[in-house]
């Protein structure tokens, strides 16, 4: 009876055993098949699969404030090639639920660096909106601001351009098992969360509103404007219409003060406040003095209206002559100026932009030239005849008096 009883122990205890071993290794089984499903959709990732890159990261979650979507291009799959050339991975732990119908798979992956891209593409958008800005007013018209396409052509253009380094983020990979007790199936679960991690955090650093602080934003415009060609920086500025004059002379009188912006204009980022969505950069502009551009302008005027030839020239010939003074007033200046300005920046929630960029630049830049000294060409000929016959008049009484 005793030995019956030692043998029903027995049978019990390696009954026991038999059924750990065999939960272990379905256990360990179920933790493999789940290594294994996470690795293959990595590894895809790793070897530049584009279909399996669409899959996790839809081409249109990038940007989705561009208005003007467009199908798939070649371009477009380059631009994920390149950002996945650096991924990489490392599981650290599988974690199988009791129920065997959900696991978790922890991963450290290895991306670009997402944060220093995100601030890159929004310095490089900002100055192609400044850009198209400029030649808008030309007749160039283009929209990269909007288009999908050209959003991906500049980031396709930084990755190739800049070799970025790597960050680290830590992710959770959640699967669930869609087969049944006899033959599991393991599936990742796409979510919005999964989708950021594999980028790097890129889609929301893309979305972040401050990526881009106030003064950073405030040096792309004036970097942007310092590289303008002559005509994008008059018809950006409106210096065009600081001379309400003709054509020609428009042209020429613009050209000459944004050759004076190339050889003078400078800055120097004081200080920055924020209050909420608005803020306050103060920076120390150095450019043209305009002050002794239009002094010397009067100066030669007024001499030349003092003289016999503005008589002998006639209105037409007067008006010519003040524009030709004005003009070589400008190209002859070589003194410069510096006064500290405060820019005014607004966060849309989109991004920081200056406040009346055109005027706030031009202000800051052409100081008292932002006035015309020269009038439309009837009244101009009307005052400048004015001045003379008044000045001829003035000598004509001088010789009186002395006679």
């Amino acid at each position: 009876m005793n030995i019956n009883k030692h043998l029903i122990l027995l049978f019990s205890v390696l009954f026991f055993l038999f059924a750990v071993s065999v939960s272990s290794g379905c256990f360990r089984k179920n933790e493999s098949d789940v290594k294994s499903v996470v690795r293959n959709e990595l590894d895809q990732l790793k070897n530049l699969d584009s279909e399996t890159t669409q899959k996790y990261i839809p081409y249109t979650e990038l940007f989705p404030d561009a208005t003007e979507n467009t199908d798939l291009t070649d371009e477009i799959n380059e631009t994920f090639s390149l950002f996945f050339r650096k991924f990489n991975y490392k599981i650290s732990d599988v974690i199988v639920g009791t129920a065997n119908h959900s696991a978790t798979v922890s991963v450290k992956l290895t991306t670009i660096d997402s944060k220093v891209l995100a601030s890159d593409f929004k310095a490089e958008l900002l100055r192609t909106q400044i850009t198209e800005s400029a030649q808008a007013q030309k007749g160039n018209i283009k929209d990269s601001s909007r288009s999908l396409e050209a959003h991906y052509l500049i980031l396709n253009h930084l990755l190739n351009t800049n070799d970025y380094d790597t960050a680290e983020t830590d992710c959770n990979i959640q699967l669930v098992n869609t087969g049944n007790d006899k033959k599991e199936k393991w599936k990742i679960q796409r979510t919005n969360s999964l989708e950021d991690d594999l980028v790097g955090g890129l889609i929301a650093d893309l979305a972040d509103p401050d990526i881009l602080s106030p003064e950073d934003t405030l040096t792309v415009y004036l970097d942007t404007l310092q590289k303008l060609d002559l005509k994008e920086m008059t018809s950006y500025l409106g210096v065009v219409n600081i001379m309400n004059t003709s054509d020609t002379a428009k042209n020429s009188i613009a050209s000459a003060l944004a050759e004076q912006i190339h050889k003078n204009f400078n800055y120097v980022i004081k200080s920055s406040s924020e209050n909420g969505y608005n803020a306050t950069v103060t920076t120390e502009i150095t450019t043209f003095d305009s002050d002794s551009i239009l002094a010397d302008y009067q100066e030669k005027l007024d001499k030349y209206l003092a003289s016999a030839d503005a008589v002998i020239d006639g209105s037409q010939k007067r008006y010519e002559k003040s524009f030709e003074i004005l003009l070589n007033s400008i190209n002859d200046n070589t003194v410069t100026t510096v006064n500290d300005v405060d820019f005014v920046l607004i966060n849309d929630g989109v991004s920081w932009k200056l406040q009346d960029e055109g005027n706030t630049l031009g202000n800051a830049i052409f100081g008292t030239l932002t006035d015309s000294p020269l009038e439309t060409s009837d009244s101009e000929d009307e005052n400048i005849s004015a001045d003379t016959d008044k000045q001829t008049d003035d000598n004509t009484s001088t010789e009186s008096s002395s006679n």
